[in-house]
């Protein structure tokens, strides 16, 4: 029988990292695209170390700062998600222990607002901000129920 490619499939960059339940992960991470109207072609998420993604920020976006993720949208159609989201594993785990959070919380609620990201979402404003929040408290949940 032959292996069904998942739409969104999980790398590491210069580190040793491996993303716990990658099936439910992708799983969930559709329900989420379907939710906002939108299918997914081709999501990869890279995970890496802050050093691989700080390069990425200078040399494509021409940032000098450290950040936990970078999502560069390679869509071509409308409603299609096709992209390349990149997060720093060594950021997130820093996150978490300023948020007081679990790590799992952390590396889910950054791959779900990329994900948004890619939707139309934002996070400029305020409001904006507020809103991407409760979208990813939302997200947060649904991956709870279907875990």
């Amino acid at each position: 029988m032959e292996e069904k490619e998942l739409p969104i499939i999980f790398f590491s960059e210069e580190i040793d990292f491996e993303l716990e339940n990658e099936e439910k992960t992708s799983n969930w991470l559709q329900k989420i695209a379907n939710k906002e109207g939108f299918v997914v072609s081709s999501i990869n998420y890279i995970f890496c170390d802050d050093e691989y993604l700080h390069k990425i920020n200078m040399e494509y976006l021409n940032h000098d700062t450290y950040t936990d993720i970078i999502t560069f949208d390679n869509s071509e159609q409308e409603q299609v998600l096709e992209a390349d989201i990149f997060i720093s594993v060594e950021r997130v785990k820093e996150n978490s222990a300023e948020l007081k959070t679990t790590f799992q919380q952390e590396i889910h609620r950054v791959m779900v607002h990329g994900l948004l990201h890619l939707t139309g979402n934002d996070d400029h404003s305020t409001e904006d901000k507020k809103l991407m929040r409760e979208k990813e408290d939302e997200a947060l949940q649904l991956l709870v129920i279907n875990y």
